[in-house]
Order: C-alpha cells, then sequence, then structure tokens
C-alpha cells in the first residue's frame, strides 16, 4: 500500500475526527478523498503537523490526530522530545513512514534506512509507541483513540503518489473553519 491507500483506510475511522494534516500530497489527497471542517490541511509548513496538532490538543478537549510523514519528522526532530514531555491524552500523532519525502519527488529518507522513528520516539520518552503495516493502519488508529492515551503510530508503507488537484481553499479559510468548528463541539 501507498500513502495514498492509507489515508483512504483511514477514512471511516477519521471522517467524525480532527485532524491536521501534513504539507503537501497528504493533504491535497485527505482534501480530495475526503473533505472535512475538522480537517486542517497544512500549506507551505513542512515539518510542523506534529506541533501544531498537539497544541491544539492541550488547549481544548476534542481528539486530535495529526498525519504526518516520515521526511516531515525528521525535518523537526523536535517534537518528538516535545510530544513526551507534554502529554495530552486527547493526541494521536500518526506518522505514515513511506521512506521517502513523497511531495518532493519520492526521494529516500533516513527512516527509509537504518533510522526508526518508533525507537526515537521511544528514546525521546513518548510511552504509547505503536509500530504497524500499511493493511494494519485503520485497526491500529480505532485502538489508539478508544485507548484515550496519546499514542504515536508509526505505520510503514510503500513509496508513491498518486494525481491530486491543488486545494484552491486559502490558509485563512481553512483555518478559520477548523477552529469553527473546535468552537461548535467544544461547547
Amino acid at each position: 500500500m501507498i500513502r495514498s491507500e492509507v489515508l483512504k483506510s483511514l477514512l471511516p475511522v477519521i471522517s467524525d475526527e480532527f485532524v491536521v494534516c501534513n504539507i503537501g500530497l497528504p493533504s491535497q489527497e485527505l482534501h480530495m478523498m475526503d473533505d472535512q471542517p475538522t480537517n486542517f490541511y497544512m500549506l507551505g509548513t513542512m515539518g510542523l503537523s506534529s506541533s501544531i496538532g498537539l497544541g491544539v490538543a492541550l488547549v481544548q478537549n476534542q481528539k486530535v490526530i495529526s498525519i504526518d510523514g516520515d521526511g516531515s519528522v525528521l525535518t523537526n526532530f523536535g517534537t518528538l522530545p516535545t510530544i513526551a514531555n507534554n502529554v495530552a491524552d486527547n493526541f494521536i500523532l500518526l506518522i505514515i513512514d513511506n521512506g521517502s519525502y513523497g511531495s518532493t519527488g519520492d526521494q529516500p529518507t533516513y527512516a527509509g534506512k537504518k533510522t526508526s522513528l518508533s525507537a526515537v520516539a521511544t528514546a525521546c520518552g513518548c510511552e504509547n509507541v505503536v509500530e504497524c503495516q500499511a493493511e494494519d493502519a485503520a485497526e491500529t488508529l480505532k485502538a489508539a483513540l478508544a485507548s484515550n492515551k496519546m499514542t504515536i503510530i508509526v505505520c510503514k508503507c510503500e513509496s508513491g503518489n498518486i494525481p491530486v488537484p491543488v486545494i484552491t481553499m486559502d490558509p485563512v479559510s481553512i483555518r478559520d473553519r477548523f477552529m469553527n468548528e473546535l468552537k461548535v463541539r467544544n461547547g
């Protein structure tokens, strides 16, 4: 399975959850497959999905899922110790690890070589780290949501992209509709 197939398998699990999605193709894929006001699409900010998702989780009660990529996590390595030291049991970080920088041409990442993001997250102090294969992503995420514990999931999949249209909404509109939906759900 490639990343877009992983995302498609997750739709029944995430369609009613707050999702902060990684820059580039992952956001475009999610937008194309299942645009929701509860989806916050990253535009122009590589490596910050996990940080923004954690921040959103820390300041309100709704569960927040950050969908990030191995390349983005590698560009913002400080996010893993920050997550470990700021526990939010309403936060899940799903790292889709395809061993490549998918949005910029599938150049290999170190996560596709020797570096284990699961081991790094554990070494940083993250207590609930799960690694799964692509075909198990939906069930693994469902279990993480049910656990009510902050969870880091590293989902291993194949590299590859599908053609997707650009997101035509401007960043302010994306932010505003996401924040409005948070207000509604938090009362």
